[in-house]
């Protein structure tokens, strides 16, 4: 089992929020929750991930465009204006110190970008709050962004459908100057492996309810 301690949640987008909730229905047999909408023109829809049958804060978040948002052009957060099919884009990593670790990747020469606040309203109507890093570009997804949810609950243990996490981790074809980066952030081995394997993506191993894996 290779689950990296400070994980929050990990992103997969497309470019119908819509299809891509078929799409893991379809792969996983599980429906995700829905979210809600974000300010920036994007929603939401949620699995929680457990780790040995137990509940951690860790979840998947599938994002896509907002159906409810205003004009037709597609928000570029996580490249979604760019992208044809469903993929697994980046992850979040919650540090007890979200403007230390801020401050010591920028001493070490890696740009996380200010923690900015962001929110979504949930189906309820309700708005949940936070705060997280927006690298500027070109953005480096194979390095988390990180996450402060200060008062809020984490979604991760609420009320969603459940899968087992089983392994994640980032495959790079010259992975030492992501492993240089990530190290930069001084979180030593909290963060996703980082293997040398052909391409640069991620690999995320669930497991269904009837035992079965599946890999994205």
């Amino acid at each position: 089992m290779n689950v990296p301690p400070l994980l929050d949640h990990i992103v997969i987008a497309g470019p119908s929020l819509e299809e891509l909730v078929g799409w893991f229905r379809d792969l996983t047999g599980v429906t995700a929750a829905p979210g809600g909408s974000h300010p920036v023109g994007t929603a939401n829809a949620l699995v929680a991930l457990t780790v040995g049958g137990e509940r951690r804060p860790h979840y998947l978040e599938l994002v896509g465009p907002d159906p409810e948002r205003e004009g037709e052009a597609l928000p570029k957060l996580f490249n979604i204006h760019r992208l044809r099919k469903p993929t697994l884009i980046t992850y979040a990593a919650h540090p007890g110190d979200l403007d230390g670790v801020v401050a010591a990747a920028r001493a070490g020469g890696v740009e996380l970008g200010d923690p900015q606040p962001l929110s979504r309203t949930t189906p309820s109507g309700d708005t949940l709050q936070w705060r997280l890093t927006q690298a500027p570009p070109p953005v480096n997804y194979g390095l988390p962004f990180l996450i402060d949810w200060g008062t809020a609950d984490q979604p991760g243990l609420g009320e969603l459908p459940t899968l087992e996490l089983v392994s994640f981790a980032r495959i790079e074809v010259n992975p030492e100057p992501l492993r240089e980066a990530t190290a930069a952030l001084g979180l030593g081995d909290a963060l996703a492996e980082i293997r040398e394997g052909q391409g640069s993506r991620f690999e995320l191993v669930l497991r269904m309810e009837d035992g079965r894996e599946v890999t994205i």
